[in-house]
């Protein structure tokens, strides 16, 4: 776990995304194509593999927040929209992208559903802990070489 977090998240994500991707652990929905992920964004998202990116991410967030919700990740992924000469409001993301990335993380062993006291929310199985840190430990090894 401690590796997920001393690496860059950004290249992170982007290994995750390739991995998921190859192994086939999520699958992008037929309605992905047209969707925008959440109210605040203008148009649809540029990178047409953004299904895998954002299910990196996703995988990440429960890494790090878990146990987390649909709720919780809306906030999270939301943002700020301009609504021209009114000043900007806070909109949350699309549940709906969240709550399939989740159901297909879900069905791949990734992660599961837990309840610790109050909390309830999804956390990482150690499936999905040794995915993402054994690519957070090979970048980490790369770093180490490309720095000496």
């Amino acid at each position: 776990m401690t590796h997920i977090l001393t690496v860059n998240p950004i290249e992170l994500n982007k290994k995750v995304a390739e991995e998921l991707k190859k192994q086939k652990l999520v699958q992008p929905t037929v309605w992905s194509k047209f969707v925008k992920t959440g109210h605040h964004k203008d148009r649809l998202p540029d990178n047409p593999e953004w299904w895998y990116a954002r299910s990196a991410a996703v995988l990440r967030s429960v890494a790090k927040l878990g146990p987390v919700g649909t709720e919780k990740l809306r906030t999270k992924f939301g943002g700020r929209k301009r609504r021209g000469y009114l000043p900007g409001h806070f909109y949350k993301a699309s549940g709906s992208i969240l709550r399939k990335i989740l159901q297909q993380l879900e069905k791949s062993g990734l992660i599961q559903q837990t309840q610790k006291g109050v909390h309830k929310g999804r956390i990482l199985t150690p499936k999905g802990t040794s995915l993402l840190d054994k690519i957070a430990v090979q970048m980490s090894k790369q770093e180490h070489k490309d720095s000496q």
